[in-house]
């Protein structure tokens, strides 16, 4: 078996059998040695449950923490998957959506958006990606940005939920319909 799909092999297989391919083992997560501590919480099956609730509810985690710009952004989404019980390795695995190279121009927009949900002008003077450089204007920056980032990751995680509930909704019938066809020619 290929670590890739093969053409042709995803239009029959439902997004949990593509998804659940690549996903840990939740065995493995369980008792992988930094994780032990853990246990007691990695034990509920629905973290690692592929049903439509479950990754749908673990994408609205995911892009709500990947648009928030903190540090330890992945433990903050295990964190919510855990509470909430959905997908746990989908929710950390989407925080990375935002990463070093995304991060500058995602971060800007939810600034962006901030400033103009609060009616402030945007005033970020001479831009610099250095850490001195947002030290100095953390002060200036720092509640448009916040509030940008909430607002932008509460909307990404509503479209990410609705839209993979509707994505799979519509491969499932999608399915069904094949293979209705399919018995109806045999």
């Amino acid at each position: 078996m290929t670590p890739f799909p093969q053409p042709g092999c995803c239009s029959r297989e439902m997004p949990r059998k593509l998804l659940k391919r690549y996903a840990p083992d939740p065995h493995t997560v369980r008792t992988h040695k930094h994780l032990r501590w853990l246990s007691g919480f990695l034990a509920d099956p629905n973290l690692f449950h592929m049903n439509r609730r479950s990754v749908s509810g673990a994408f609205a985690v995911g892009l709500f923490w990947a648009a928030i710009p903190i540090p330890l952004q992945m433990l903050a989404a295990a964190v919510t998957a855990i509470f909430v019980r959905v997908n746990l390795p989908i929710s950390v695995a989407l925080v990375w959506l935002t990463n070093p190279v995304t991060m500058p121009p995602v971060f800007y927009f939810n600034y962006l958006v901030g400033t103009w949900i609060l009616g402030k002008p945007p005033h970020v003077g001479d831009f610099h990606m250095t850490l001195e450089w947002i030290g100095s204007q953390l002060h200036a920056i720092w509640l448009p940005l916040y509030f940008g980032s909430f607002v932008v990751g509460v909307i990404a995680g509503l479209i990410g939920y609705v839209g993979l509930r509707l994505f799979w909704r519509w491969h499932v019938i999608q399915h069904w319909r094949n293979r209705r066809h399919r018995s109806r020619k045999a």
